[in-house]
C-alpha cells in the first residue's frame, strides 16, 4: 500500500497535466476564429480612438498641422460651464432612455406574460409586444421628424388635441420653451426606447417555470407579489444587460437632440455628444471636440466595468 500510493498520486498529477494541456490546445484552436473580429475592432474602434485621443492633446482646426498643447483642452474643459451643463442634461437623458424604459418595460413584460398571455393567449401578447416594439424599429431621424411635426406649437397634433378636449390652456411650445424642452425630448426617448427592454424581458421570462406562477396564484399571491418574488429574481441577469445597454445608448444620445432641438433652446437640451459635434463641425475646434468625446468614452468604459463587476458579483452570490 505504501508503495502504490505515490504511484497513484503520480498518475493523478499526470492526468491533471494532460487535461490542462488538452484544454490549452482547445483554447488555442479558437484563436484563428477571433482574428477577423480583432482586426475589425482594431480598424473601426481601436485606431480611430487612438487618433481621437492624440487630437485631444492638440489645437487643430481640421486643416493644416495640429499644434501640440498637452492637457490644455482638458484644463479648459474642466472650467467650461457649457460642458458641465450638457453633462447634467445627460444625466436626465439617462433617466429618459435607461431607467424609465427599463422599469416600464419590466412591468409591461410581466403583465403581458403573467396576465395577457395566460388569460387571452399568446397571440394577443405577441400583437401587443409588436405594437410596443414598433418605435424601436423606426429610424431615429424619422421618428424625430414626426414628433417635431406633432409638437409644432402652431399646427401640431398635440396642441390641437388639447384644444379639442377643452384643455387648450395647456397648449404649449413644447420644444421651444427651455423649461419643457428637455422633458419633452425625454418623453420621446421613452417612447422610442421602451420596446427594447420589453422584448428582452419577455424573452427572459420564457425560461421561468410557469408552475411557479401557478403555485403562487393558488397560494393567494397577488400579481404584485408574484412580480416581486418571482419575476424580478428570475430575470435579474436581463435587467443588468438592459440597464447597461440603455445607459450606454443614453450617454451617446445624439440623433434625438440633433433632429428635435439641436441642443436648444439656449442649451437646454445640449448633451456632451452634441456639444462635441458642435465643436468639431460648427466651431472647427477639433482638438476641443476630441477632448469632449474622449472624456465621454472614458465615462462609458468606467460605467461598463462597474456594471459588469456588479453583475458578476451578484451572479456569484446566487451560486
Amino acid at each position: 500500500m505504501t508503495v502504490q500510493a505515490p504511484k497513484a498520486a503520480g498518475k493523478s498529477r499526470a492526468g491533471q497535466a494532460d487535461q490542462a494541456a488538452r484544454a490549452g490546445r482547445e483554447r488555442l484552436a479558437y484563436l484563428p476564429y477571433l482574428v477577423p473580429g480583432v482586426l475589425l475592432f482594431t480598424a473601426v474602434i481601436g485606431v480611430p480612438f487612438l487618433m481621437n485621443l492624440y487630437t485631444s492633446f492638440t489645437e487643430w482646426e481640421g486643416i493644416g498641422a495640429p499644434r501640440w498643447i498637452g492637457l490644455g483642452n482638458y484644463a479648459e474643459l474642466a472650467e467650461d460651464g457649457e460642458f458641465w451643463a450638457s453633462f447634467r442634461n445627460n444625466v436626465l437623458v439617462v433617466v429618459g432612455m435607461a431607467i424609465v424604459p427599463t422599469a416600464v418595460g419590466l412591468v409591461l413584460a410581466a403583465v403581458l406574460t403573467d396576465l395577457i398571455d395566460r388569460h387571452f393567449g399568446p397571440r394577443a401578447a405577441s400583437a401587443l409586444r409588436a405594437c410596443i416594439y414598433l418605435p424601436q424599429v423606426l429610424p431615429i431621424v424619422i421618428a424625430g421628424i414626426v414628433w417635431s411635426w406633432l409638437l409644432n406649437p402652431e399646427s401640431g397634433a398635440v396642441n390641437a388635441l388639447l384644444d379639442a378636449v377643452g384643455l387648450g390652456s395647456l397648449a404649449h411650445d413644447w420644444l421651444g420653451d427651455p423649461a419643457t424642452a428637455l422633458w419633452t425630448v425625454m418623453a420621446v426617448m421613452v417612447w422610442v426606447q421602451i420596446g427594447f427592454p420589453l422584448v428582452v424581458f419577455m424573452s427572459g421570462l420564457q425560461r421561468v417555470d410557469p408552475s411557479l406562477y401557478e403555485a403562487a396564484e393558488i397560494d393567494g399571491a397577488s400579481w404584485a407579489r408574484r412580480f416581486r418574488h418571482i419575476t424580478l429574481p428570475q430575470i435579474r441577469p436581463e435587467i443588468f444587460v438592459v440597464l447597461l445597454w440603455t445607459t450606454i445608448a443614453a450617454l451617446k444620445a445624439f440623433a434625438h437632440i440633433f433632429v428635435l432641438t439641436k441642443g436648444g433652446p439656449g442649451g437646454a437640451t445640449n448633451v456632451p455628444s452634441y456639444y462635441s459635434y458642435v465643436n468639431f463641425f460648427e466651431r472647427t475646434d477639433v482638438g476641443y471636440g476630441s477632448a469632449i468625446s474622449t472624456v465621454l468614452t472614458l465615462i462609458i468604459l468606467a460605467l461598463t466595468v462597474v456594471f459588469l463587476r456588479v453583475q458578476s458579483r451578484d451572479l456569484g452570490e446566487e451560486r
